[in-house]
């Protein structure tokens, strides 16, 4: 039955907040609430309606977060009160609301594939009524406030008018039937999806949620496509590239093929104006279209670094100078090959050319590419090419460093690795990433590539400080089998994606919650035990990953382009890394030891293929990592205490590990939280708090970034894409920036993606415990490679987008793929 309504503001809020108190009896006492109640009548007035109390209750818990991060869960409580009265339609508790919960379950997906926003099929090929049944509203529980308010603003449903039709576990059924459609057994595969996916061990992309079970299924994160080199087929690059994105896609675009200025134009006689303006139309293409309404349109243009363009390209993010060269809302991205870095290590020269000219470089890689490339230089000195440039190597290497810090592009990725280590090498060339730079597929004019994302939670699969193996590999069984399926179910909008992603039916199983979880094994990221954990959890995660793949080849048929792939030749990823070390003539200087029973994975590969080319990258994950309440990718906690931004609003992010450790040395209590917000949520000056909590709980910038970097490399060696990783740079040295991306390409990485620097400006606030780096800086603003900090954007080129209500790419938190 319905509760009546109370006749006075304070009862009201005291009514809600009695209620909410559950969610922590401990923290809410008695007198909490009669504070709480005179907080919260100090922001309402009498007369105010059911949308401003529980708006004004909610600011008043949220301001406590900081202080105690139980009034995470309590706000998370007042917040499903709201909601669930806005679906229901009505204020009902205990079994009467699960009672309408379920029922409302049922109502709402009628009514969506009445009103054609949901897929016919959910009502014709489940059992709604068993389904909601199925639901464990309970689970609910497991969202913290921000994860609501996420949920709530960008992924439930609703109609044209702004009415919401699903609860939380509803969204994740929703979610769960639209990936189990082709299924034999939609019904149990939609149970055993929802299990996975409500008790956050697994969640796809965030194109998958938004759009599973809809009537235009677009599941996919990623779109990497080749631009041609002529007017016709650049212009059909752009329409591509504005259909990709109007449903959500991210995009990597690969413009190295495209000649360079003052190359002569066979057709008309006249000289080419090159890359920059056609890249500054598609700026403005990117910049027209939002991903499905949800999320500003977001690209990445890729260069090889021996185009004769790159100076150019270099310059393209600067805020100053002609602005019809400059691309404000896209991002640009280096493919560099290994002979450039050898000839930074060695000193040398390096050459510069048109693309027209040397056609074949952009198609080759390693040995073949280097030889291709003295023949072409032995021709540019006799004086057998129209147009070349030499430069001093070290020089545009540190140029480009130069605009990495000031500007955060381009970003630093590597053409060898990419392509050597590649399953698909038989297939042509990985010629760039994509928008967030961890997937390395091929691409051609007829062929768009595709990847699937979607990311294991390892936080929560850790049990007694050990990570809980058998339920991790029965997680990766699961979610391989949802990303396979999200190939056949999505909806691609144009052919060359179509076409390509069922030749080659790429996937991406990424994992997020990696320092949570270290958090909770006890193990400091700044640690030689990390890199152990990075390499054997990555390990495990891969022999699963690729075993399932085989395992749904058995069931369901190998890949169309499977015969002649580096696995049809016997090649797992961490053989690849021999095979990079042997091309590039250069130690790779990583562990590749196997520690499980390969020879089981090989062996059924041998038998039965591949289900897919590819299986594994680690995405950012910062919007799914919010969802999921935990660290995002395989990232270092950004800061113990911070307030983070996006378009969902501002919110106040706590450590509670931490907290729970400073709790139990009976040392957390307002004086310490206070310090701690002096220090922008760095406890390392922090005398009083123990050496050994200190060194466990450092955040981003507080670890060497080289040391990141071993990480990666670590896990690098299972993955056959690569990692979007984060370069945390605490410094303003440009040797030791140098020396951070040198490490990077010795380590074999693949690609990076943005470097995050902290403002000059706030150098002196604290001690980073890191003697080479010298001091860093407050995490209140800052100059140089975008925001300072979770909550600003600080880039003169990117701050009249703030108010947008759409996010920006540039924010460290960026959802773009994830």
């Amino acid at each position: 039955m319905s509760h009546p309504e109370p006749t006075t503001i304070s009862d009201a809020v005291r009514t809600v907040l009695n209620r909410a108190r559950t969610a922590d009896a401990e923290v809410v006492d008695d007198e909490t609430v009669d504070e709480l109640v005179a907080e919260a009548e100090r922001n309402l007035y009498e007369g105010a309606d059911e949308a401003e109390l529980f708006e004004g209750i909610l600011q008043v818990l949220t301001a406590r977060i900081e202080r105690e991060p139980a009034y995470k869960h309590i706000a998370a409580d007042v917040f499903r009160q709201r909601y669930y009265r806005e679906v229901i339609g009505e204020d009902l508790t205990g079994f009467e609301l699960d009672r309408a919960y379920r029922e409302t379950f049922v109502e709402n997906v009628e009514r969506g594939v009445e009103r054609d926003i949901l897929d016919d099929r959910l009502t014709e090929l489940f059992d709604l009524d068993a389904l909601a049944a199925y639901l464990v509203p309970e689970r609910d529980e497991r969202f913290e406030y921000m994860a609501l308010d996420t949920l709530y603003q960008r992924y439930f449903l609703k109609t044209t008018d702004g009415e919401r039709l699903e609860l939380p576990q509803a969204f994740w059924m929703r979610v769960a039937m639209g990936l189990a459609l082709d299924e034999d057994d939609p019904q149990a595969r939609a149970e055993e999806f929802y299990d996975v996916l409500s008790t956050l061990e697994f969640t796809p992309s965030s194109p998958t949620l938004f759009h599973s079970g809809t009537r235009h299924p677009q599941l996919s994160s990623c779109y990497l496509t080749t631009i041609p080199d002529d007017l016709e087929g650049i212009f059909e690059a752009y329409k591509s590239h504005a259909k990709l994105s109007k449903w959500s896609g991210g995009l990597g675009n690969d413009w190295t093929n495209v000649r360079a200025a003052g190359s002569l134009i066979s057709s008309t006689g006249v000289e080419s104006t090159g890359t920059v303006p056609f890249l500054r139309i598609s700026n403005d293409v990117t910049a027209a279209i939002n991903r499905s309404g949800k999320r500003r349109g977001a690209a990445c243009a890729y260069l090889e670094c021996w185009h004769l363009d790159f100076p150019e390209f270099l310059d393209l993010k600067r805020n100053t100078g002609d602005e019809r060269r400059r691309t404000p809302d896209m991002n640009t991205a280096a493919w560099i090959p290994d002979l450039f870095m050898k000839r930074v290590r060695e000193g040398g020269e390096w050459t510069l050319f048109s693309p027209d000219e040397v056609p074949d470089l952009h198609e080759t890689y390693g040995e073949e590419f280097e030889a291709t490339y003295r023949e072409y230089e032995r021709r540019a000195e006799a004086g057998d090419l129209r147009q070349y440039e030499t430069v001093d190597a070290e020089e545009l290497w540190r140029k480009t460093l130069t605009r990495l810090f000031e500007t955060g592009h381009p970003w630093i990725t590597f053409k060898d690795p990419c392509n050597v280590r590649s399953p698909q090498d038989h297939e042509g060339v990985v010629h760039s990433s994509n928008l967030c730079t961890e997937i390395t597929l091929n691409t051609s004019e007829d062929e768009h590539a595709v990847c699937n994302l979607g990311s294991v939670n390892l936080a929560t699969h850790v049990a007694d400080g050990e990570l809980d193996r058998e339920h991790l590999a029965d997680t990766i069984g699961t979610a391989m089998r949802m990303l396979d399926n999200v190939v056949d179910l999505c909806f691609y909008p144009t052919e060359e994606a179509e076409r390509s992603n069922l030749r080659h039916r790429p996937i991406g199983l990424g994992t997020m919650g990696f320092h949570e979880a270290l958090m909770e094994a006890g193990i400091p990221m700044a640690s030689d035990r990390a890199v152990e954990a990075a390499n054997r959890w990555q390990e495990f995660v891969s022999y699963h990953a690729i075993l399932h793949s085989s395992k749904l080849a058995k069931e369901r048929g190998a890949y169309p382009s499977y015969e002649g792939s580096k696995w049809d030749r016997g090649l797992l990823p961490q053989d690849t890394v021999d095979l990079l070390e042997a091309e590039r003539g250069v130690e790779v200087p990583t562990d590749r030891a196997e520690t499980l029973d390969w020879f089981a994975v090989r062996e059924h590969v041998a038998d039965h293929g591949m289900r897919n080319s590819n299986t594994m990258a680690i995405a950012p994950t910062a919007t799914i990592s919010t969802i999921n309440g935990t660290t995002p990718s395989i990232e270092p906690l950004y800061s113990n205490l911070y307030v983070k931004s996006n378009m969902s609003g501002d919110f106040t992010v706590v450590n509670d590990h931490l907290v729970d450790a400073l709790r139990e040395r009976d040392l957390w209590d307002e004086e310490m939280v206070d310090r701690i917000k002096y220090h922008d949520g760095s406890i390392q000056d922090v005398e009083a708090i123990p050496e050994d909590v200190r060194e466990l709980y450092r955040s981003a910038f507080e670890i060497d970034p080289r040391h990141q970097l071993r990480l990666t490399a670590a896990r690098g060696t299972w993955i056959d894409q690569s990692v979007s990783h984060n370069v945390f740079f605490p410094s303003t040295d440009g040797s030791l920036l140098d020396d951070v991306y040198r490490t990077a390409w010795e380590l074999g990485l693949k690609t990076t993606y943005y470097l995050r620097t902290l403002g000059a400006s706030q150098i002196e606030k604290s001690t980073l415990d890191m003697a080479e780096y010298g001091k860093t800086q407050h995490r209140d603003g800052g100059t140089g490679t975008g925001p300072a900090t979770d909550a600003e954007t600080t880039d003169a080129e990117t701050t009249d987008a703030e108010s947008d209500d759409l996010c920006r790419v540039e924010d460290p938190t960026c959802d773009a793929c994830q």
